[in-house]
């Protein structure tokens, strides 16, 4: 989709649909109240006659918009003139570009960076309507024999004041840059796991590698991971016929060869639990189990085609979890990269296992900060819904840095604690510790399993399980967290800068 901004009166836009927002109490906004005299107050009387409310997200489609250059016009609802909320206006955008696309509308110019929102500038305005319009266009269809027809919006302008159209086309540039990697995130995340095993994570990110010199990407075959001592990962890997990969792309954007962000992500492609065998009921969904890996994967290629002035590092370990006759067992103790061992009691809490030893690897890489993303427990959904991921970390300020980032970009988080009274539940009479720890706050143990692997650098979690993807007649992967992730790296690109 082209996306660019431009200064003008709205009424005089050629256009397949001019979009203006209306505020409740009968309130119009700027360019709302410009095209209303140009309609003859065709608005006015839509609100004298009850059909419109402005309520935030009602939509309403004017077929005919005699008067003006436009075919048609779609007004949007607002609220209250005073102060529209962040969250209220990311549902604005949102609701507006769903319209567009549901209408096979092939252009639109939009005038909602207009609308005053609470603590956000334009650009933070611009940079989510166009991540809206972008994300309206997205389909997954390539699996279908006959893929989707209908038109997909290809144009874009947004109306805003000239003296800041620079701040605007800026934001779109990173908009544009944020939709190609949130873009590969549910590309990947959606395919099949028969069309999307270990392989194709290493083949996606050697991809990524010929299409940026700023990319250096590594694979680790079984062998090499044995050389090291990852017992842990190979250990789940080897119930699948499907060969384990450890894949790492390294990203140099700053000359000063600072200490790079490490992003680990969780790349079990299929999992069906193991000797641990899930229900049947929603095992598809266990194609998911992989967002975490996709996600890294998106970063990094966000970062890349804009070339932000930071050191990343991604590190995903990427394996397929099978109940074969070589599969682990319960009760089996295997030892892992770092030489603690571990009493596998459930071979379906395996994505602590295998992040295990790629977070040991992640310490080559003398990290600032290193911060994994996995699906990892059931535990986190009940907890926090499909709303928040969940955050634990061992240093505040990091912590803290990634709760704003999501509080901004609207990918929220919410953290929870990581007190050492929460260990004991790993306690294990065979090894060092036990892979699980009872029913209780299951994701806090999983979260301090982690831990016993991080004490060498300022490490957090993101239990992604609840928000990488949508059940039901939406079900699909929703490319989270990658909008929290590329605001804490663009943060740190512009203090870097």
């Amino acid at each position: 989709m082209e996306i660019s901004v431009k200064r003008g009166h709205p009424q005089e836009q050629k256009t397949a649909c001019l979009i203006v927002g209306v505020h409740a109490g009968k309130k119009l906004s700027s360019a709302a109240k410009a095209l209303d005299k140009a309609l003859g107050g065709t608005l006015t009387k839509l609100f004298k006659r009850g059909d419109l409310t402005g309520a935030t997200g009602e939509t309403l489609m004017l077929h005919e918009a005699p008067g003006t250059s436009a075919e048609r016009v779609l007004v949007i609802g607002c609220g209250k003139v005073e102060g529209i909320e962040a969250a209220e206006y990311q549902q604005i955008v949102g609701k507006a570009a769903r319209a567009i696309a549901d209408a096979g509308l092939r252009n639109a110019v939009a005038c909602l960076t207009e609308l005053e929102v609470k603590e956000r500038d334009t650009h933070w305005k611009t940079l989510q309507a166009a991540l809206a319009f972008h994300n309206s266009t997205y389909r997954f269809d390539q699996m279908k024999s006959k893929p989707s027809k209908k038109t997909r919006c290809a144009k874009l302008t947004l109306l805003v004041e000239s003296a800041r159209n620079t701040e605007a086309e800026r934001a779109i540039a990173i908009a544009d840059g944020m939709a190609e990697g949130l873009n590969l995130t549910k590309d990947l995340a959606n395919l099949p796991g028969n069309h999307c095993p270990p392989k194709q994570l290493a083949d996606a990110a050697k991809a990524l590698g010929k299409a940026h010199k700023s990319l250096k990407i590594t694979v680790l075959e079984r062998a090499e991971m044995e050389t090291l001592g990852m017992g842990s990962l190979l250990a789940v890997a080897q119930g699948s016929a499907e060969a384990p990969k450890l894949i790492t792309l390294e990203y140099t954007g700053d000359a000063t060869k600072s200490r790079p962000i490490v992003l680990v992500g969780k790349g079990v492609t299929f999992d069906s639990g193991g000797i641990s065998i899930k229900p049947g009921p929603g095992m598809d969904e266990m194609k998911f189990d992989m967002c975490g890996a996709a996600s890294v994967l998106g970063v990094m290629k966000a970062v890349a085609s804009l070339g932000l002035a930071v050191n990343v590092v991604g590190v995903i370990p990427a394996v397929e979890n099978m109940p074969d006759g070589k599969a682990i067992k319960p009760g089996d103790v295997v030892t892992s990269m770092s030489g603690q061992t571990i009493e596998i009691l459930n071979t379906d809490a395996e994505g602590r296992l295998i992040l295990c030893d790629a977070l040991t690897y992640a310490a080559r890489f003398e990290p600032d900060v290193v911060i994994d993303i996995a699906t990892l427990t059931g535990a986190c959904v009940i907890a926090l819904g499909s709303h928040a991921s969940g955050l634990l970390s061992n240093h505040d300020p990091l912590a803290e840095e990634l709760l704003r980032a999501g509080q901004h970009s609207g990918d929220r988080a919410w953290r929870l604690p990581l007190w050492d009274d929460y260990q004991k539940q790993l306690e294990s009479n065979f090894a060092d510790m036990a892979n699980v720890g009872g029913r209780e706050a299951g994701t806090i143990t999983a979260a301090c399993f982690l831990a016993r692997y991080t004490k060498a650098y300022r490490w957090a979690h993101l239990d992604i399980a609840g928000t990488a993807w949508h059940s039901g007649k939406a079900k699909g992967a929703s490319g989270r967290p990658v909008p929290m992730l590329m605001e804490f790296i663009l943060n740190r690109a512009r203090r870097a800068g």
